[in-house]
């Protein structure tokens, strides 16, 4: 009888404790997708600052040579040096709202990344507080039947 108690003790302790490494892995794991997500999303936006940089720059080829068809001289007119640094301050506005962007979403993946390896840390705590508890409990149960 108390073979088979101690048996069913510790596959109730050894699953509690299991369980617990499984929630930590489970939530390691989500940890690194969402770290890779944040990744990702930071290369996109780099890719998106890129494009619109040369976007601008194929633009302001294009204006540069359409304005010396019409004859307009570009070093000293002074309507045509505005409307290029207006169209190269837009751009850079256009960057730097991306960068911004992206800042504040790997901020918000880096936390909730946080959130999942800490919580995985208190599950794993957690699952051996409790088989902890049930070791007590079930020697305090072996030695009541004992007696």
């Amino acid at each position: 009888m108390s073979v088979a108690y101690a048996a069913l003790a510790a596959v109730q302790i050894f699953g509690t404790i299991a369980g617990g490494i499984g929630k930590k892995k489970e939530l390691d794991a989500e940890a690194f997708n969402i770290e890779t997500e944040r990744k990702f999303n930071s290369a996109a936006a780099s890719q998106a600052a890129r494009a619109r940089m040369d976007d601008h720059n194929s633009a302001t080829a294009t204006n540069l040579a359409s304005f010396a068809a019409l004859g307009r001289d570009i070093g000293s007119d002074r309507s045509v040096e505005a409307f290029l640094s207006k169209q190269r301050e837009t751009a850079l506005e256009d960057v730097s709202r991306i960068g911004k962007q992206e800042e504040r979403a790997s901020n918000q993946y880096r936390a909730e990344s946080a959130k999942a390896k800490r919580s995985g840390k208190t599950a794993l705590a957690a699952s051996l507080f409790s088989a902890a508890g049930q070791a007590s409990g079930s020697y305090s149960q072996y030695q009541d039947i004992k007696n």
